[in-house]
């Protein structure tokens, strides 16, 4: 049994009605094509549903049985159609967005504020978690969107790079290095170092570019986030490598931070989507949003190519 939406419209019109000319004028159809999709819906249900005279046309029991059916598949239609519109048109709405936490913490509140100026009435989750957890939730289709590190040769995912980040050190207060405004990694390496805990993409590239010149890294403390090493190198533990992206999140918890050269480690921090996967209207329009905060706030950012 196959019953259209066109056929119960044109049934539930005329019988409000009465009439197949009346119903013919409120839905722009001919008598024709009208007494056509009335018969087609009889027959898909098995029955007479309109009895017709030389005057007027009167339902039969069964037809008076199935109008209310009728009316409550249009209005469950009609609803059904709002809610999609509504969605389209970012009145309603769900986003989950996943970050880690330097860029959750720093840069993504007053991108969230414009987002919710212009969208009020979608409801947004922030999922800050680790940069690989980032890509994970991407890649798993937890989450729409996410913004981390590049995730580099990932055939499966999207990136759109926003901005460069460098890695600069972290000391606690009243340390000797302060006394310079910019490092060099072979200094650091003379101190107690506190280093994210491998497979960390940050420890893996600190690793990897150390040992190109002929450094290599003997942590005396690991952690998994960052946090912990700030709060670890603010007690006086050792020193450290952030992202500058951090630096803010370090100073309040008592650290602080200089540049680091010979060698300058940066990264890109961007959008990661899934390839082949359209992205929801609402998804895409945190991603123009994204966009457009931190082009015209790039001056705030950190510059890997400003001079320490």
């Amino acid at each position: 049994m196959s019953v259209t939406i066109r056929q119960l419209q044109c049934f539930a019109a005329v019988a409000k009605s009465g009439s197949f000319a009346e119903a013919c004028t409120v839905l722009h159809l001919s008598q024709p094509a009208l007494s056509i999709a009335i018969r087609n819906l009889e027959e898909a249900l098995g029955g007479k549903l309109l009895a017709r005279t030389t005057r007027a046309v009167a339902l039969t029991p069964e037809g008076s049985e199935f109008y209310l059916i009728a009316q409550r598949l249009l209005a469950d239609w009609e609803h059904s159609l709002e809610d999609v519109h509504n969605l389209f048109s970012l009145r309603r709405g769900k986003l989950a967005i996943a970050s880690m936490p330097t860029f959750a913490s720093s840069l993504l509140p007053p991108i969230l504020g414009v987002y919710h100026d212009l969208h009020p009435a979608i409801n947004v989750t922030v999922h800050d978690v680790i940069a690989e957890s980032v890509v994970d939730m991407v890649r798993q289709g937890r989450v729409e969107l996410g913004v981390t590190f590049d995730p580099g040769d990932a055939q499966d995912l999207d990136f759109q790079p926003l901005f460069t980040d460098k890695l600069v050190a972290a000391l606690p207060q009243g340390h000797l290095l302060l006394q310079k405004k910019a490092l060099q990694w072979r200094q650091l390496l003379d101190y107690p170092f506190i280093a994210l805990q491998r497979p960390s993409s940050i420890r893996l590239l600190i690793d990897q570019t150390l040992e190109e010149h002929d450094m290599a890294l003997a942590p005396a403390f690991e952690a998994h986030q960052l946090a912990s090493i700030g709060r670890m190198v603010s007690t006086g533990l050792g020193v450290s490598v952030v992202p500058s992206l951090s630096g803010g999140q370090m100073r309040e918890m008592g650290a602080e931070c200089r540049p680091i050269t010979a060698p300058v480690i940066t990264r890109k921090v961007g959008i990661v989507t899934r390839k082949r996967h359209p992205l929801s209207v609402s998804t895409q329009a945190m991603v123009r949003v994204i966009g457009q905060w931190v082009s015209s706030n790039h001056p705030a950012l950190p510059d890997p190519n400003a001079s320490p």
